[in-house]
């Protein structure tokens, strides 16, 4: 497609282009804005239909937002602006750099102006931050005909019709209907008679995560927005919530790998930037097992009266990190969506303890017979009594599993507790802390059995 449309440029077959152009979407006209050599962005740009204009600049990544609006005149702007809803052009400003922000700024009107800037001062993860400040606005004394009426006459600047919001003469919140509802209702029946009024709705400083969870949960199209006097402000729509949503679950996934969030796509992410983000906990990862190191030290007389059991020491280890992941992953995912809360914390720590007796005395059992078939015989090569060996790491498996999950389990829960995220107790962080437990386990248990 993008040597297709580089050769119509090439042979200016710019009525073939605009045809071609104006049969696709906006998201995948986007891609193409994101291939092309920049030289040929702003022709095309310039053939698109002005609505699909604005629509295919909305999508489009923020290079090549920044070097088209380099070459926009200032009323090739100001169009592009004039179509654009305000949460998408806050959207755009976020990323731009400061002298594109004021080039912007002042090729909005006035009014435009006011409510980007209000947007703006909302703290970056509220509702206020998200939300859209078009939506249609009903009064309760409106027949259902004359809201129609409204609908027509002011519904073409709004990013959605079907939901519409009933408010009194100061702009507080007291009614929700759908065009589907007004329909379906006699055009003389008024809107403070067929209105639902039991809304649910969300602070503009509520965290834009929650507002996810609350789309989740109502399947919603559409949420109000309200201040501290439930003054209607604005809506957050569902393409909004996501773009949260996969934000969130970015960094989420970030997190959970030992890796400081970043906002950029990995391709527009320079070498620098992911060495910044992977090296702090790669470092503090690294210097806590110092204490593993510390341990296995502190054992030496142990391990060179049994050397055997050095062999199997990275088997405990793993297998004690990878239990204590798949807790610590389940209840992270559980957290985030709600599924459990701090008072769960004993009915989760009796669950993940019977799973793991399960799951480590399966462990213990095929261990012990894969040691008296496969690893017998270099025990005996070390002086060492098979069965005995096979019994301590097979004890400590079992021992060193349940301590894995119950740490896994408690640990993201207790984090979130002290207002931390729990994706930061993911596996990477959990391994580190059950890989010095197992140790302890294993040789306390050596010690205990072998006698040395």
């Amino acid at each position: 497609m993008i040597d297709e449309i580089l050769a119509l440029i090439q042979n200016k077959e710019f009525f073939k282009l605009r045809s071609t152009l104006s049969e696709m979407n906006a998201p995948d006209i986007a891609l193409i804005f994101d291939e092309l050599p920049e030289d040929s962005t702003i022709k095309l740009f310039r053939l698109l239909p002005k609505e699909l204009a604005a629509d295919t600049f909305v999508e489009m990544e923020p290079d090549t937002q920044e070097h088209l609006i380099s070459t926009f005149s200032d009323k090739e702007l100001r169009e592009v602006l004039d179509e654009m809803y305000v949460d998408d052009t806050v959207d755009i400003i976020e990323e731009m750099p400061a002298n594109v922000v004021k080039r912007i700024l002042r090729q909005s009107d006035p009014e435009t102006r006011g409510h980007i800037n209000k947007i703006l001062n909302y703290p970056k993860d509220s509702a206020g931050s998200i939300m859209t400040i078009e939506y249609v606005n009903l009064k309760a004394d409106m027949t259902v005909s004359q809201a129609f009426d409204r609908i027509r006459a002011t519904g073409v600047d709004k990013e959605t019709i079907y939901t519409c919001y009933v408010t009194d003469s100061n702009r507080h919140l007291i009614g929700i209907t759908t065009v589907k509802e007004l329909l379906l209702c006699d055009p003389k029946v008024t809107i403070g008679d067929m209105m639902e009024t039991n809304v649910i709705f969300v602070d503009t400083f509520e965290d834009k995560e929650n507002v996810a969870n609350l789309f989740d949960k109502y399947d919603f199209l559409a949420m109000p927005v309200v201040d501290k006097e439930t003054r209607l402000v604005g809506i957050i729509t569902f393409d909004d919530v996501i773009d949260v949503i996969q934000e969130e679950h970015t960094e989420d996934i970030e997190k959970m790998a030992a890796i400081l969030p970043s906002e950029k796509p990995y391709l527009k992410t320079d070498i620098w930037e992911l060495f910044k983000n992977r090296i702090p906990w790669l470092l503090l990862l690294m210097l806590s097992s110092t204490f593993t190191g510390g341990i296995i030290s502190s054992f030496e007389n142990t391990l060179s009266a049994c050397v055997i059991l050095t062999a199997f020491i990275p088997m405990l280890m793993g297998t004690g990190g990878n239990s204590g992941g798949q807790s610590s992953v389940t209840i992270i995912r559980a957290l985030s969506l709600n599924d459990v809360e701090m008072k769960d914390i004993f009915k989760i720590l009796r669950k993940e303890a019977g799973v793991a007796l399960l799951c480590g005395t399966t462990l213990a059992v095929v261990n012990f017979a894969k040691m008296m078939i496969i690893d017998q015989g270099a025990i005996l090569a070390s002086g060492q009594d098979p069965i005995m060996v096979a019994l301590v790491v097979s004890l400590t498996l079992v021992v060193t599993v349940v301590c894995a999950k119950l740490a896994g389990c408690a640990l993201p829960i207790l984090v979130k507790r002290i207002g931390f995220d729990p994706a930061v107790m993911a596996s990477p962080f959990v391994t580190t802390i059950v890989d010095a437990i197992s140790l302890l386990i294993y040789f306390e248990i050596a010690m205990s059995i072998l006698h040395f």
